[in-house]
């Protein structure tokens, strides 16, 4: 398939720029794909679609303060240094824009003195290993909350720190992503307090979102695109509490594309194995689904694999439809946009 089999026109002023004032009450779209039906309902109507014994899961990683604005220490040049994935000893591998100030040897500092960065290498995708180096007892993600931004998506155009706190969902608990788990987001403790009175397992699963999440697909033909690696952890006790309620005839609903991937990473034989490492698993039109029997999710960038993984779960056709349907009905789309809930 191609990558523009998955395009649609987007009006700019439906890309959500500021989210829902109250979390449940975003619009949310639900997909029947027994009855190939479409209703529009509010998110607190997710309530109505759970049974006792069905399973909620979650992906309970926290957005870290990973932009960075830093100065070259020889120059006093700017750069924007955007952290992806901790390596040993205090180093992460980094986007750094503009990339050609970022040579390997440079020194990056930071204009309050309490950070500095040396660029060690550069790798062949042109990101850069940078080490760390900071004059303060606290710990590297502590200092991030003094130093850092909040990474908010390139098509959200308002100050990322007025968004701070909105933009975690109010379950993130470690440290380590670089966006947020956005179909959460419209989750409140509230809902979630609800849920389990209902008799609804919540289980929870972790999966650090990296920057690879935005990236777009350059491919003509979608099997060229090659997806980046994300960490993950998957409890013994979240795979028995999926596979027992699954076994009992229950359903496993995923919040998101991240929680989405993580189980199916995790699959083997309709049954999740617990296990943690680094995931690059593509979901596209043709993949089998295991385990994720229904998908809560936000509206997603055209051409993008978040919506090939969606194409896959139902078809291509009926979700350009509803995306379709979507824009018509104005409908807010991206990270603070909407939701979607297929059934």
């Amino acid at each position: 398939m191609k990558t523009t089999d998955f395009t649609f026109d987007l009006p700019a002023e439906l890309i959500a720029q500021t989210p829902s004032l109250q979390r449940e009450m975003a619009r949310m779209m639900v997909l029947d794909r027994k009855n190939h039906t479409i209703a529009h309902k509010t998110f607190i109507d997710v309530l109505d679609y759970f049974r006792p014994g069905d399973v909620l899961v979650i992906n309970d990683t926290r957005v870290i303060p990973a932009r960075l604005f830093l100065e070259r220490k020889d120059t006093g040049g700017h750069v924007e240094v955007l952290l992806i994935r901790p390596q040993p000893d205090n180093t992460w591998i980094c986007y750094v824009t503009p990339g050609r100030k970022a040579r390997v040897g440079q020194i990056l500092q930071h204009s309050s003195g309490k950070l500095e960065g040396k660029v060690l290498a550069v790798r062949s995708s042109g990101e850069r290993i940078i080490e760390f180096t900071w004059n303060s007892t606290q710990s590297f993600i502590e200092l991030l909350e003094t130093v850092g931004k909040t990474p908010l998506p390139p098509y959200i155009k308002s100050d990322p720190d007025e968004w701070k706190e909105y933009y975690q969902t109010v379950y993130a608990k470690y440290n380590g992503s670089v966006a947020a788990p956005t179909a959460g987001l419209h989750f409140t403790e509230e809902l979630l307090k609800t849920l389990t009175h209902r008799g609804i397992q919540i289980v929870t699963i972790t999966l650090h979102v990296g920057p690879g999440t935005f990236k777009p697909v350059k491919c003509e033909n979608i099997e060229d695109h090659k997806m980046d690696f994300e960490w993950y952890e998957v409890s013994e006790e979240a795979a028995n509490a999926i596979n027992i309620a699954r076994q009992n005839g229950h359903a496993c609903v995923g919040v998101g594309t991240t929680v989405t991937r993580t189980l199916e990473s995790c699959a083997k034989k309709g049954m999740v194995h617990p296990g943690k490492g680094s995931t690059g698993l593509f979901i596209k039109p043709g993949y089998s689904y295991q385990v994720v029997d229904r998908l809560i999710t936000n509206f997603h960038l055209p051409g993008s694999t978040l919506i090939m993984l969606v194409s896959a779960f139902y078809t291509r056709e009926h979700v350009l439809k509803a995306y379709q349907e979507a824009v018509q009905n104005r409908y807010q789309f991206y990270s603070f946009g909407d939701a979607m809930f297929v059934l």
